[in-house]
Formats: structure tokens, C-alpha cells, sequence
């Protein structure tokens, strides 16, 4: 119930958000349910069924992605201190926002076999009945628990990522954990300086200029070394230090050379096509694999090239503007890299495709192009709900500005610099990645 007020409640745009989740649900339940009928309708040809559920598999992921990016950025499921006042902390609330995204995932669902019945026939009194009978063998029964299962995988999977992803983790070193469940057992009492630094009973009185120790307001003794000051660091109202660059661009980088690699092989010795799309793209496994290993590649290594870009935007003498938007793009290169990086496999792979089906090329089915369009539409749209957690998050920090006196049009400025950065550093990396990809469709 819980769940379903929160949903209620919601803003306008956070509910778009989640009509598109549903949407793409939708879309990913539909493709599941045609796989489903082209297996019953060709019996004879089993391999063929499961091709068709393996490339099910990426409008799957892609709509997984989504619906997580969505789930981040849920203002209603964000921990309050009214909601912790009746029992309501992180965990419950991620278990709500798991929930949420289940209700969502499960709506479109329940759409896409509405419309699966309706171009089967088996739904009467609209328009386009049983437009697709023939496709969707409409004179054999529906095998309910094949359907069903099929269905509930994106609901099941996109809630079980939500909710391992948004699990309350506790980020204090080693040290301060062992301390704070040490002096847990002794109550209120027991909080150290790990947990409540500067809290009720932190308190301190100010040192006293002849050098001796000020005496606690509170009653708890002051710490032996009176020449350390506590660490600021600690104390989670205070922004977090810098983070380190992201580790993954070497390994990214590896991954998408072996792709690539692996690409050039199958193009130079290149075998009888096996794994067909459904629209009509034959290709070899070693193709497949390389794409895989591209797309994986440029996700890796997303967040490593945007924290460089953010970088190499602070190099040569910043001013004020260059060194605002380097931080934010620092600051922020593990929250948007990666879909920006999934974002380029998919234009690489677009392109690729455009390669292939070309005038003398086959003729797109509808399936593919529902897949496609679900997949570009899925990575583009997880990119703006990142960039709209990114701005949620720097709210603060916009505000400081803003209150220290800088100008609206330099903030304004500084989002135009770092979104042209992103450009000129993305841009060519997609191009080429992509002109090696469709290498081996090339005749």
C-alpha cells in the first residue's frame, strides 16, 4: 500500500518516467511473446525459437538499465527523517522502490499480452484484429505458463536490480564500523565520533587562550590529543572529499580492442552465417561476439574518459568557467559515463546496421525495428534520466554559486562547455568504433 501511495503521489514528471518504464516493458513483454509464437507456429525448427529469445536479450538489458536509472532518480523513495520517524530507513525504502518498479515493469507487461492477444484474434472489437493470426499461429492454443514466464522476467529481473543496486551500504572504513558496533551496545550513550562527530554529545566548548583544554558541554570527556582536530571528512552534512579517477578505462579500453580484434578475424576469415537476426541480418558468432565485446568495452570505459575529459577541460591555465565545468564532469563521471558509453556502442552499432541494409541489402522486419528502436530509445533516454539525477544532485553546490554572486549565463556556459566536451571526445571514438564495426558487413 505503501508503495502505491508513493506512485500516487508523485510528481508529473517522475510518473512519465515511469510510464516510460512501462512502455518499454511493454515493448521488451511483446518481442518475448512473438518468439513465443514464431516457436509455435514452427515446431520443427527449435534452434530457430531460441536465436529469436537470445536476441530478446538485448531490448531486455537495455530496458533493465532504464528502469534503474529511473529507480535512482525516484524523489519519493528517498530516505526523510519523516519517514525514519515511523520505521521507514534505507532498507524499506529501497524494498518500496523495488516495489515501484516491479507495479511498473508489470503494468507494461500486462499491455504487451493485451496487444499480443488482440493481433492474434483472440481479442474481439478493435481495429486490427488478428492483423498478425498467420504470424502468431492464432490456431494453436497460447500456452499460458510459456507466456506468463516470459512476461514476468523483466518485472522480476528490472526489481531484483533495483534492489541489489540501491541496498543500504555502509561506506565507513573498517575501522569506524568496529568501533561503532563496539559502543552500540551501551545505547545512546555509546556513539563515537565515527557515527556523530559533531553531534549533541560532540559538542565542545572553545580552547581557552592559555592553551588549556576546554571542557565538554555535555558531560563526555574531551579526546586525549587535544592538538588533533576532529576530521571533517567524517560528518556526512559536509559534500564528500574528491573522488578518485574511475579504474575501469584500462580495462575498458582492453575490451573494446579484443571486440574489435575479434571483428577484424571474422571478417578475414569469415565462415558460413549461423546466427541470423529476425529481421534478416546473418552474421557469424565471431561477429556477434565482437560486438558484445565492443559494446561491453565502451561502457567500461565510459566513466574513465569522462572523468579525462573533465580533465583535460582544467589543463592549460583554467579560468573560472573551464574549472567549473572539469569538476562537474570529475565529479560526475561515474553517474554519466556509462550510459554515455552505452550510448555510443548503440550508435555504433546503428550504423552498422545502416552499413548492412542498404539498397541492395535485406529488407527490415518489423521485430527488428521494434528492437532497435526499443534499444536507442532505452540507452538515450537512461543518459537524460542520469543527467537529471547529475543536476538533482549538484543542487547545493548551484545554489552556493548562485548565493556567492555567479551569474546565471555562466552557469549556463559552463553546462554548454561540458556538453561540447563530451562531443568532441564521444563523437570520433563512435565514428571509428563504428567504421571498424560494420568492417565485417562490408562486401
Amino acid at each position: 500500500m505503501l508503495a502505491l501511495r508513493l506512485t500516487r503521489g508523485a510528481r508529473p514528471a517522475v510518473q512519465l518516467r515511469r510510464l516510460l518504464v512501462a512502455l518499454a516493458s511493454a515493448g521488451t513483454g511483446f518481442l518475448f511473446l512473438c518468439a513465443l509464437g514464431h516457436a509455435i507456429s514452427h515446431p520443427e525448427d527449435p534452434s530457430g525459437a531460441v536465436l529469436r529469445l537470445a536476441w530478446c536479450l538485448s531490448p531486455l538489458a537495455a530496458t533493465v538499465h532504464f528502469a534503474l536509472a529511473v529507480a535512482r532518480t525516484d524523489p519519493g523513495t528517498r530516505p526523510r527523517p519523516g519517514l525514519a520517524a515511523i520505521g521507514l530507513g534505507p532498507a524499506r525504502l529501497m524494498a518500496v522502490t523495488a516495489t515501484t518498479t516491479a507495479l511498473s515493469c508489470t503494468l507494461g507487461s500486462m499491455l504487451a499480452l493485451l496487444f499480443f492477444l488482440h493481433l492474434r484474434g483472440d481479442l474481439t472489437g478493435m481495429p486490427f484484429d488478428g492483423a498478425a493470426a498467420d504470424f502468431l499461429a492464432a490456431d494453436a492454443p497460447l500456452p499460458w505458463p510459456a507466456a506468463l514466464t516470459l512476461l514476468g522476467l523483466v518485472p522480476a529481473i528490472a526489481s531484483v536490480t533495483v534492489a541489489l543496486v540501491l541496498r543500504p551500504r555502509d561506506d565507513r572504513p573498517a575501522s569506524a564500523r568496529r568501533q561503532a558496533r563496539s559502543f552500540g551496545r551501551f545505547g545512546a550513550y555509546g556513539r563515537t565520533a565515527a557515527t556523530e562527530p559533531f553531534g549533541t554529545y560532540g559538542r565542545f566548548r572553545a580552547r581557552p587562550s592559555t592553551g588549556e583544554a576546554a571542557a565538554p558541554t555535555d558531560g563526555i570527556p574531551a579526546p586525549t590529543d587535544q592538538n588533533q582536530p576532529l576530521d571533517p571528512g567524517r560528518d556526512s552534512a559536509l559534500p564528500p572529499a574528491p573522488q578518485e579517477a574511475p579504474k575501469g578505462l584500462p580495462w575498458g579500453i582492453a575490451v573494446l580492442a579484443a571486440g574489435l580484434a575479434v571483428e577484424a578475424y571474422a571478417n578475414r576469415h569469415g565462415t558460413a552465417p549461423a546466427a541470423p537476426l529476425p529481421g534478416g541480418l546473418a552474421s557469424t558468432p565471431s561477429v556477434l561476439a565482437g560486438w558484445l565485446l565492443t559494446a561491453v568495452g565502451l561502457a567500461v570505459a565510459g566513466p574513465g574518459l569522462t572523468h579525462l575529459c573533465g580533465r583535460l577541460l582544467q589543463s592549460a591555465r583554467p579560468g573560472a568557467l573551464r574549472l567549473l565545468a572539469g569538476r562537474v564532469l570529475m565529479a560526475e563521471a561515474d553517474r554519466i559515463g556509462r550510459p554515455l558509453g552505452i550510448v555510443c556502442a548503440v550508435a555504433s552499432g546503428a550504423y552498422a546496421m545502416t552499413t548492412l541494409y542498404g539498397p541492395t541489402g535485406p529488407e527490415v522486419g518489423p521485430l527488428t525495428t521494434l528492437g532497435l528502436l526499443l534499444v536507442t530509445s532505452c540507452a538515450l533516454a537512461t543518459l537524460l534520466t542520469a543527467a537529471v539525477e547529475a543536476k538533482h544532485a549538484r543542487s547545493d553546490t548551484t545554489a552556493a554559486l548562485v548565493r556567492l554572486g555567479a551569474p546565471a549565463t555562466m552557469l549556463r556556459s559552463a553546462a554548454a562547455l561540458r556538453a561540447g566536451a563530451l562531443l568532441a571526445l564521444f563523437g570520433p571514438l563512435t565514428l571509428v568504433v563504428a567504421e571498424l564495426a560494420a568492417l565485417p558487413l562490408t562486401p
